[in-house]
Formats: C-alpha cells, structure tokens, sequence
C-alpha cells in the first residue's frame, strides 16, 4: 500500500456476500459473515461510486440489479450449486484417456517445498512460521 496512488476501502471476503466459481466450476453465493470496520464499502459499491464521479454512471444501485448484469452477460452465474455441464464431465471420454504402457516405481513427490508458506499472509504469520519450522524439523514441538 505503501506504493499506491489511491487505496479504496474495500471490505475483506468475509465482510461482503458474493458469488464464487469453486474448482468444479461450480457457482456458489457466500453471505458476509460480519461486518466491516469504518467508512469500508463492497467492492461493487466502491466502483458504482467512482463510475458516477468519472461520468460513466453503472447502471446498477444494489446488489441484486448487479447480479441480474452478471448473470445477463454470464448466464451460467443463475445456476448456483450446480455443476456445469461439460463434454470433459462425460465419463466415457475418461475412458479414452491415456495410453498402456509402463508405470515409473520412483515415488510422488509434492512440487511444494513448504506448504506453510505459500502466500503472503501465512508467510506473514508467527504461528504458521512455527509450523514451517517444526515441519522442517528444525524445532521440537512443547511436548517433546
């Protein structure tokens, strides 16, 4: 932030109810689970705001006017928990997959070197620090 010109005061994923897209393509709504701190806005508010200051007023004024745009532009986005249908979803093709052929014995191997650091805010954090650490091996656990 430090480097930024403007900050908006956007609210954090737990302040705020949205549509998500899970790993199966599946769409979800999330409820805002508590309430954000100050003069904090959704994400969405904040731009309606600022397109109005900047002349280019968006042509929606709540939430649910919104998502009727998403889901016009994104239809998909009006089926929620469902999976989308998808010629890869057929298990048949599955079948088709692959070849026959030797197996390699050497063992899997995680691409992750140390999975307690592997974004900015646990690599932020005391406690997943210390779980790297005992990962490593380079510290006893208290009970040890």
């Amino acid at each position: 932030a430090h480097r930024a010109d403007v900050i908006l005061p956007g609210v954090a994923y737990t302040e705020k109810s949205g549509l998500y897209v899970n790993s199966e393509g599946r769409v979800q709504l999330a409820n805002r689970a508590t309430f954000p701190p100050g003069d904090a806005k959704e994400d969405w508010a904040i731009l309606r705001a600022l397109s109005e200051i900047v002349g280019k007023k968006l042509p929606y004024d709540d939430i649910e006017t919104l998502r009727q745009a998403i889901i016009a532009d994104a239809p998909h986005f009006a089926l929620r928990d469902e999976a989308p249908k998808s010629p890869g979803a057929d298990p048949a093709i599955w079948n088709a997959i692959g070849k026959a052929g030797a197996v390699d014995a050497s063992p899997l191997r995680s691409a992750i070197a140390d999975f307690y650091l592997t974004n900015p805010i646990a690599r932020s954090s005391e406690t997943m620090a210390e779980c790297s650490k005992l990962f490593a091996g380079s510290t006893q656990m208290a009970a040890e």
